[in-house]
């Protein structure tokens, strides 16, 4: 039994939390000044980290490469899974030449740039994480924008940026759901809390995403729709969260958004239409039929049934049988946790989890089988189609394989841990650095519900500590860990390869996305110190 040591440089935190943040630096300086591939700038982080385990945290080099093997075997299913087969199910369309009618249909309701990274990147975006999460409302949407004429990059770096605050509901609630086991609170102040948080958020960034496409003349064009738009799901956002709860937030919201939006663009248009510049324009056809339309857009319908049917309870205990969960090896059981990370010293467990059935990914896969039986293609091209989306998806594969082995030995050795008991001696400003603990939570492991396991309890711990409200804090380690989606490499090598993006862009794609996520991060931030400081009766 080996156990973890938060401040094992001289027995300072800062000097410890300096050294615990080196596989950090690498990742950023390989991205941001080295212009380095992103598989290449993970391959280059989890070196370090294994480095930093070993020498610095004397972990065991066994249980330091079997925390690499265990975070990289995570990578594989369920996130690679899921992001393979909503790349499958969206090629089925292309090659079937039902993606022209659907992006016909899309330019029918508006051909402007502005208006369809509403309709797609956020609000259908919304509802396809609200549905799935894990990666796959950044691939189904980017590929779609791209597929719609805009560039490789923008399409990127919009799915990328319209991917915030649903993230926190994602996948039918699961990110508070592993937040409420990790820490004991309560599920309905937790969710009411972080609706609270994300709702000003989320009234805002659909104007925020217009102007990032458009600048702020392009905004003044398309305000009804996006005051509109950001009006309906903020509202939505706050209502169901604060008196159902987490589970249909995202789903009634985004549904909501997207009728308002349809609604309005039959009664008002933009007076200019906006295309980015270098974009290619839709190509002119006539308008397809409404039943030319509902076969075309049928994968993605099949897409949301399964997914909806996958998250039932009967179907969900039908298909738990297929479900195998067994011990890393050299790892389970074998470290221990100390307070105040943990509520006691007590073993940290490694169980890896192989739900063959009840995976996102797995419904997925079978909206595209239903999609080849639907459209009737031959299996050999299904075949072909396949094979090739997996070369495609080689380099994003290693990237995430190596990010999330980089994240588990990080987590295992304790360094994770030492970057947050540092943020939690911050005292009196710890609401405002609460967010920013989940936001470099995410960034490290690509997940909100990673990252609510792993600072959950730690939230709780320091809120106790310093008479915070400990359901607020928790709250605000999931609201501000959905900012730091945009940057993490597994949801840009996602976003890369659902638009083809070119891979030496990839550094450019992260720089990009690296502002917006510190300043909409620092937004909860603010918001939460508003919330601890000013108004702690609004909170739950």
């Amino acid at each position: 039994m080996w156990q973890q040591i938060y401040t094992p440089v001289d027995g300072s935190l800062a000097l410890s939390a300096l050294v615990g943040a080196i596989p950090i630096f690498v990742l950023l300086l390989m991205l941001g000044v080295a212009r380095r591939r992103a598989w290449e700038a993970s391959l280059a982080g989890l070196g370090a980290a294994l480095v930093v385990a070993i020498s610095a945290y004397r972990m065991p080099p066994v249980m330091a490469f079997s925390a690499a093997a265990y975070g990289a075997a995570f990578g594989m299913f369920p996130l690679v899974w899921i992001v393979f087969w909503a790349i499958v199910l969206y090629r089925l369309t292309v090659e079937t030449g039902e993606f022209e009618i659907i992006k016909q249909s899309v330019a029918g309701l508006t051909p402007d740039h502005r208006l369809q990274s509403l309709l797609i990147a956020f609000a259908f975006g919304a509802f396809i994480e609200g549905a799935a999460g894990f990666g796959t409302p950044v691939a189904v949407a980017a590929a779609m924008l791209s597929g719609l004429g805009f560039s490789p990059f923008y399409a990127a770096a919009i799915c990328l940026l319209a991917n915030t605050s649903p993230v926190a509901f994602g996948s039918i609630g699961i990110p508070l759901v592993t937040l409420q086991g990790t820490t004991g609170l309560p599920l309905a102040g937790l969710s009411a809390n972080v609706g609270r948080l994300c709702a000003p958020l989320s009234l805002l960034i659909p104007a925020y995403l217009v102007v990032v496409v458009s600048g702020l003349r392009g905004l003044i064009g398309v305000w009804p729709a996006a005051a509109l738009c950001g009006l309906v799901f903020a509202s939505a956002q706050f209502l169901i969260s604060s008196f159902v709860g987490p589970y249909l937030t995202d789903i009634i919201g985004s549904v909501s958004a997207i009728a308002a939006l349809v609604v309005l663009l039959r009664v008002w248009r933009p007076k200019q239409v906006f295309r980015l510049q270098g974009d290619t324009p839709a190509v002119e056809n006539a308008t397809p039929s409404a039943r030319r339309v509902a076969k075309a857009w049928l994968p993605y319908v099949l897409l949301v049934f399964f997914v909806l049917l996958w998250g039932t309870s009967d179907v969900k205990t039908l298909l738990d049988s297929a479900t195998y969960r067994f011990p890393w090896p050299g790892l389970h059981n074998l470290v221990t946790r100390t307070p105040p990370v943990s509520r006691k010293s007590a073993p940290y467990a490694a169980v890896y989890t192989l739900n063959l059935l009840t995976a996102s990914g797995t419904a997925c896969m079978f909206a595209a089988f239903a999609s080849v039986l639907a459209s009737r293609m031959p299996l050999r091209r299904f075949a072909v189609i396949t094979a090739s989306t997996l070369r495609q998806l080689a380099a994003a594969i290693l990237t995430t394989a190596c990010v999330l082995g980089l994240a588990f030995v990080m987590n295992y050795c304790g360094a994770t841990a030492t970057l947050g008991l540092a943020f939690a001696g911050s005292g009196i400003a710890f609401p405002f650095f609460s967010a920013l603990l989940g936001w470099l939570g995410v960034f490290l492991t690509g997940s909100d519900t990673s990252a609510n396991a792993l600072f959950g309890n730690l939230q709780v711990v320091t809120a106790n500590a310093l008479h915070l409200n400990p359901v607020l804090m928790a709250a605000a380690n999931s609201s501000g860990g959905v900012m730091g989606k945009m940057i993490s490499l597994q949801s840009i090598a996602v976003a890369g390869v659902a638009t083809g993006l070119a891979r030496t862009e990839e550094f450019k794609l992260f720089r990009f996305t690296l502002k917006h996520s510190i300043l909409l991060a620092s937004a909860i931030g603010l918001i939460t110190v508003f919330f601890a400081y000013i108004k702690p009766e609004w909170a739950r």
